[in-house]
């Protein structure tokens, strides 16, 4: 037997080269990331803006009132008195730190199990569990849900949180073009073959309102799938629970397609103007996310002035539809409106409008400088990495609290807007020429 050694030489320098020790804060100075290299810039006016005074369409900011469109409170809730008096006596009554402790612990109340009951009651579900906050709640769910074997597809408008979910998952995942049916059934072939290999199974995760483009998932063509491959459905309904579907119940039911999707999850960040967030699903596998979801596992339950408001919101959710008349009312004058004027409102099917504009970080300050100093306008702006380079998405959030002449003053704004763009006067990059 000939044994061959092979011998490699390195050259002189990398013999010697010395690894030079990094202080990783002196890496974080020097890389601030995507957003932060604009935060001399931006802070405080752009990024990390003060809104001051009582929620509501018109708030402080920089000493002068302006109209706000940048809220998530779409039913308007965050002021209405029952709400107020509900927060008011629960955190008079209970404090905010009982009860202490987890809820597999020491946090357990028959009040978290009635809102859990409710939730559940109210989107058609068997079962539901409180989670503290929406985004680790959907980090968990994804992690707890999936091991090496199983592959995840999704959509490629999927929010951050699901993308993070999805970094914690050792197996396979796919990524399909944003609502591109075709590619999604591709998708599934491969994860099929893969999981036929594995014995695994696949999650698909959408979301129900996509929160920048405002269109809706396509479910009813997912669910329709099921017919040919075998799958679980999860989707991120935080901006279609209480928004969207007859009673509020979410996109899933304005589809017409409950019964297809397999998890559903809400926020409480939204709609309901509050914090915290559920899952909902069969009994046997929310037990197991009870079970299983290390972010509520190792975290203090939700306090009680967040459980006893959310059961407010709730009721008001089903007994007062009259605040989502008047938001829907609102959307569509705002958005019929806009696409009047001949602005590019995308295919938001929701009432998340986006403006779609075109430009860079010059046109896009100046923009934003325009509308807030001049015509007294506070709404919040995207630009790339968020949006594809050369856009510029200003999205509106109406509310059951705006009126018919907030959406005309802004309507005829956005047409001034629209035309200094055309001219090209927001293009010289000084924000000063549109004083």
């Amino acid at each position: 037997m000939i044994i061959v050694y092979k011998l490699i030489f390195l050259p002189e320098n990398l013999l010697t080269q010395k690894v030079l020790h990094v202080d990783i804060f002196n890496k974080l100075v020097i890389n601030l990331g995507p957003l932060g290299k604009y935060a001399k810039q931006a802070h405080g006016y752009f990024t990390f803006p003060k809104l001051e005074g009582e929620i509501g369409t018109r708030m402080m900011f920089q000493g002068k009132e302006r109209l706000t469109w940048s809220l998530n409170n779409y039913l308007g809730l965050a002021n209405h008195p029952e709400v107020r008096k509900a927060d008011a006596e629960a955190a008079k009554e209970w404090g905010l730190a009982y009860p202490m402790g987890a809820r597999m612990m020491s946090g357990h109340t028959k009040y978290h199990e009635q809102l859990e009951r409710e939730l559940a009651d109210f989107v058609g579900r068997e079962a539901a569990y409180l989670l503290n906050y929406g985004y680790q709640g959907m980090v968990s769910i994804i992690e707890s849900l999936v091991d090496r074997k199983d592959v995840i597809v999704y959509d490629s408008e999927a929010h951050a949180c699901i993308i993070d979910g999805m970094r914690l998952h050792f197996g396979k995942r796919f990524v399909f073009p944003h609502n591109n049916i075709e590619n999604f059934e591709k998708q599934l072939e491969r994860a099929t073959k893969i999981t036929n290999k594995t014995g695994g199974g696949i999650l698909v995760i959408t979301e129900g309102v996509y929160g920048m483009s405002g269109d809706l998932s396509k479910l009813k063509e997912i669910v329709e799938l099921k017919k040919k491959f075998d799958f679980r459905l999860l989707v991120d309904d935080a901006h279609g629970f209480g928004t969207m579907g007859k009673t509020g119940a979410g996109t899933d039911e304005e589809l017409g397609v409950q019964n297809g999707v397999d998890i559903y999850f809400g926020t409480f960040a939204k709609a309901m103007a509050g914090i915290g967030a559920f899952v909902a699903s069969k009994k046997n596998i929310v037990n197991y996310l009870m079970y299983n979801m290390r972010s509520q596992i190792f975290a203090k339950s939700l306090p009680m002035p967040m459980v006893i408001g959310a059961l407010k919101r709730l009721e008001i959710l089903r007994t007062q539809p009259e605040h989502k008349e008047k938001l829907w009312t609102i959307v569509r004058a705002l958005q019929s409106g806009l696409k009047e004027k001949g602005l590019n409102i995308g295919n938001t099917e929701s009432p998340v409008t986006p403006v779609i504009l075109s430009g860079g970080v010059p046109e896009a300050s100046q923009i934003t400088f325009d509308l807030r100093e001049n015509y007294n306008i506070f709404c919040s702006i995207v630009i790339y990495p968020v949006v594809p380079k050369d856009m510029i998405l200003l999205r509106l959030i109406p509310t059951a609290g705006h009126s018919l002449n907030d959406v005309e003053y802004t309507v005829n704004a956005f047409d001034d807007i629209k035309k200094k763009l055309d001219s090209g006067r927001y293009s010289s990059g000084e924000i000063a020429d549109v004083m």
